[in-house]
């Protein structure tokens, strides 16, 4: 059995294998932060090409349209509403018809 000799580690020693390390860890946050980079630009390459100008546009112009169906629809109701014969304005008339008719 071979003895090992341990070798006491000096200042510039330690330094240059902390020097190492960091420069380890650095290329690896650099190469995160290349990634987050490119998945950043990647994501907004795709909302822009899902929500383009035209599209946003052409939207405006269909709910533009559906509201300008709504306000037709609305006064169309409310002149139902105003024109519409009342249930007892109705019977009234109802029962005056039924008179004469009976005379007839």
């Amino acid at each position: 059995m071979k003895k090992v000799i341990k070798k006491r580690m000096s200042i510039e020693d330690l330094a240059l294998s902390m020097n190492k390390g960091f420069k380890s860890v650095n290329k690896k946050i650099d190469n995160a932060v290349d990634l987050i980079d490119k998945l950043a630009i990647s994501t907004l390459n795709s909302f822009e090409k899902t929500a383009t100008k035209t599209d946003i546009d052409g939207l405006k112009k269909e709910i533009e349209g559906v509201k300008n169906q709504l306000v037709g629809t609305n006064k169309r109701i409310d002149d139902f509403a105003e024109t519409k014969v009342s249930k007892v304005v109705y019977k009234v008339l109802e029962n005056r018809v039924q008179k004469i008719e009976a005379k007839i």
